[in-house]
């Protein structure tokens, strides 16, 4: 009796510690097929980071088919992209606190929503596909405009563009150009 209960918790212990292994790999895998990426963005003692995982085109149509029209996004791959300033920032002239958020986004034809979520660290999507953000935790929302590029751009990129004593943090990927203007 004695010997089965120790082979049980052994089985028990291989089994959870395989189950950890191989839930390991399975996202490592997915990180590979959408490489981390981080935009910085530094003026005096102002610093904003952007977190995110770098999705390819390959061949694939994006905006309206793989990523939705009207539906909230996690804004790249994998985890849901995390954007941190260390001070206050106006937008479309609202305030975002200085603090890290998870940033969303709701992809449409002419504009796009953009979201600051207080909860971040999260993966972008649930067991049912869908967006794992808590929309009671939405920070900030605004709206911006979408612009149709002839180029194309093969791996979804965010940057930041300096205007004069604004900035904008940009958002390309295909031939879609999405920038959100801020001041600090």
């Amino acid at each position: 009796m004695k010997k089965f209960l120790i082979f049980t918790i052994a089985g028990i212990v291989l089994i959870v510690a395989l189950m950890t292994v191989i839930g390991y790999m399975n996202r490592k895998q997915a990180k590979s097929f959408s490489p981390e990426g981080e935009s910085l963005f530094q003026k005096g003692d102002l610093t904003i980071r952007v977190f995110y995982n770098r999705p390819f085109k390959k061949g694939r149509d994006i905006f309206g088919a793989l990523v939705p029209y009207d539906k909230v996004w996690r804004t790249g791959a994998n985890e849901a992209t995390t954007f941190e300033t260390n001070k206050d920032l106006q937008i479309e002239g609202k305030t975002l606190k200085a603090g890290k958020y998870s940033l969303w986004t709701i992809p449409g034809q002419e504009s796009w929503t953009i979201i600051f979520n207080s909860e971040y660290g999260q993966w972008g999507i649930n067991s049912k596909g869908e967006a794992n953000r808590d929309p009671a935790r939405d920070v900030l929302t605004v709206n911006v405009l979408a612009v149709w590029q002839d180029q194309e751009f093969e791996q979804f990129t965010i940057s930041f563009e300096k205007a004069g004593e604004d900035a904008e943090m940009v958002l390309i990927w295909d031939k879609t150009l999405v920038a959100v203007p801020f001041s600090y």
